[in-house]
């Protein structure tokens, strides 16, 4: 019973870290692959915060979507600027070097991590998972509403008209960096608040769970459950977090079982990008904006384009 909720759990969160990936790379066309050291902000500042200034815990998983929302702006002001592979470069670099600062001190626990996290709530293990599995569950929900509504209507299109082209949207007068900032913040703060409740479910962090290995895993949940649509992500990370655990049957050492993963995750993002661009979810040409598909519906009714937006 412990490890299926386990698992519903962690269903849960990757659905949080999916979708706002998603935000970010699907719907801004943004390629940073640094997501998951947002999750482990989110999980570092809110544990340690609780632990060493005794502040509410909900207060503390609160501070750790902050946390990684002001880490997100320090790492997008200076590298949003720019685009491509040298933003992927900027948010690989980042990612390592926050990883080596955390391994290198004592107050985060160094290489070996933080233990001793306290509970969110006081309650025997079968209440406290079923708790646990109802807030995860109601903060996915929260966390794909939210995507969906960010990328309805008229900003949903300012956002699509930014992703496709750039110069064009500044050449109408909008701010594409301003635009670019607010949704990067808005998808690490859903990560780091994904962080927070990782943390205070089981008890222990570590740098390692927050590594390049996790960046491949959110980015083929993406890319598998369909790239720029609202419920892709959470059919990708359902698939994606089902998979892994099937080896863990197989029994075979963690040495074996790491590299397998990393390679199952690369496979099946190279098998998606060439045979299935738009994933499970999306077809070939994926409309990821609703005011496309109203737009479209207008054309058909023979309506000028553009009648829709009025």
């Amino acid at each position: 019973m412990e490890y299926a909720t386990s698992i519903v759990i962690l269903i849960g969160l990757f659905v949080i870290l999916a979708a706002s990936f998603n935000l970010i790379l699907g719907y801004s066309g943004l390629m940073s692959i640094a997501h998951p050291i947002f999750f482990g902000l989110g999980a570092y500042s809110s544990s340690l915060i609780v632990m060493y200034l005794h502040v509410p815990i909900v207060i503390g998983m609160l501070f750790g979507a902050a946390t990684a929302f002001l880490f997100s702006i320090a790492l997008s002001l200076p590298s949003l600027r720019v685009s491509g592979d040298y933003l992927v470069i900027a948010s690989m670099g980042f990612q390592l070097g926050l990883l080596q600062i955390i391994r290198n001190l004592d107050w985060t626990g160094g290489a070996g991590g933080v233990t001793g996290i306290p509970p969110l709530f006081n309650l025997n293990n079968t209440t406290l998972s079923f708790v646990y599995v109802a807030m995860v569950l109601l903060a996915a929900a929260a966390t794909v509403g939210l995507v969906a509504w960010i990328v309805r209507g008229h900003y949903g299109r300012a956002i699509a008209a930014m992703r496709d082209d750039e110069a064009a949207f500044m050449a109408l007068g909008r701010n594409s960096v301003t635009m670019k900032i607010t949704l990067f913040g808005i998808g690490s703060a859903c990560a780091g608040f994904a962080g927070a409740l990782y943390a205070f479910y089981f008890l222990f962090i570590s740098p390692d769970q927050f590594d390049l290995l996790y960046s491949a895993a959110i980015l083929t949940m993406v890319v598998v459950g369909g790239v720029g649509t609202v419920m892709g992500p959470v059919v990708g990370a359902i698939l994606l977090e089902i998979l892994p655990q099937a080896l863990s049957f197989l029994e075979l050492p963690t040495s074996i079982t790491g590299p397998m993963q990393g390679i199952m995750f690369t496979g099946l993002v190279l098998l998606f990008l060439f045979a299935k661009p738009g994933g499970v979810v999306g077809t070939n040409r994926p409309k990821a904006f609703r005011g496309d598909e109203d737009e479209e519906d207008a054309i058909e009714n023979g309506q000028p384009r553009g009648l829709a937006d009025r």
